[in-house]
C-alpha cells in the first residue's frame, strides 16, 4: 500500500513527465521526427517508441512481481535507492544500455500511432499508481545498474525516464543538422 504522499508523487511525476514529452514532439515534421544525431544516437521517434516499450515492460514486471511473496529482507536497503531513483532523470552522464526488449525496432512508422500508444500506456500507468492498494514496497526486481528497486521505486522511474528522455529529445534539438 503506498502512503497518500507517494502516491500524489508518483502520480504527479507520471503527469508532468507525459505533458512534457508530448509537449516537445508536437508538431514535429517527419524529417524532424527521424533525425539521428549519429548512428549510434536515438531519433525522436526511437525515443518516443522506447517509452512506449519500456512503460509496458516495467507495468508487466511489477505485476509480476506483486504476485510473488513480499521480500521484507530486501526493504532495508531499498531506502538507500531512492536518491538514485530520483536523480535519474538528471544523470545524464551515466549512459544506460537499454534491455534489448525496450529497443526501438520500429514498430510504428506513424508519429501520431506511437504518441497515442505512448498517452493509453500513460493511461493504464496512472490508473495503476491510482488505485493499486499493493504492497508495492515489499515487492522487488533489478533495474540494469542499481539492482533491486521495489514496485514502488519503479512507477518513480517510470516518471524520471520519461523525463530523462525528455532531455535527450532536447539534446537532438540542439544538434546544428537539426532539420528547420
Amino acid at each position: 500500500m503506498m502512503y497518500a504522499r507517494e502516491r500524489e508523487f508518483v502520480l504527479e511525476q507520471l503527469a508532468a513527465s507525459e505533458v512534457r514529452l508530448l509537449g516537445l514532439v508536437e508538431g514535429l515534421t517527419p524529417a524532424q521526427w527521424s533525425f539521428r544525431e549519429g548512428p549510434e544516437r536515438w531519433s525522436i521517434a526511437e525515443i518516443v517508441e522506447h517509452l512506449v516499450v519500456f512503460e509496458g515492460f516495467i507495468i508487466s514486471a511489477v505485476t509480476n512481481a506483486l504476485q510473488g511473496p513480499t521480500e521484507s529482507e530486501k526493504m532495508t536497503r531499498a531506502g538507500a535507492k531512492e536518491p538514485l531513483v530520483l536523480g535519474l532523470a538528471e544523470s545524464r552522464a551515466t549512459k544506460f544500455k537499454a534491455r534489448e526488449a525496450t529497443r526501438p525496432i520500429g514498430r510504428w512508422s506513424e508519429p501520431d500511432d506511437s504518441v497515442a500508444d505512448f498517452r493509453k500506456a500513460r493511461a493504464r500507468t496512472i490508473a495503476f499508481a491510482a488505485e493499486t492498494e499493493c504492497d508495492l514496497r515489499g515487492h522487488f526486481f533489478p533495474h540494469i545498474a542499481f539492482g533491486d528497486l521495489d514496485c514502488y521505486q519503479w512507477l518513480v522511474v517510470l516518471g524520471q525516464h520519461t523525463f530523462r528522455h525528455c532531455l535527450q529529445v532536447e539534446e537532438v534539438f540542439k544538434d546544428e543538422r537539426f532539420p528547420g
